[in-house]
């Protein structure tokens, strides 16, 4: 029995602390964002481009439809004007 209690001893050395939740939270929330951008541009060369080009599209479609919605009402719009007749 005697053989055990050197080994115990140092057991209190090996014990590896865990953070609080709150640091535990942020480790998670950061591991989960550099996942989800690694998967979002896996394949991709030049991730900055693609994003860049997304945000112009994004753009790009708010403005048509905001200038959709403000020339729809028939004034001087530049679309069709039905006649009928």
């Amino acid at each position: 029995m005697g053989m055990c209690l050197p080994c115990l001893g140092g057991a209190a050395d090996d014990v590896v602390v865990t953070p609080d939740p709150e640091a535990r939270r942020q480790q998670l929330a950061e591991a989960a964002e550099k996942r989800q951008k690694a998967t979002t541009y896996r394949g991709v060369k030049n991730p900055e481009a693609v994003e860049r080009k997304r945000k112009k599209q994004e753009e790009m479609e708010k403005q048509a439809m905001t200038t959709s919605v403000s020339g729809g009402g028939g004034g001087g719009g530049g679309g069709l004007k039905w006649q009928v007749g």
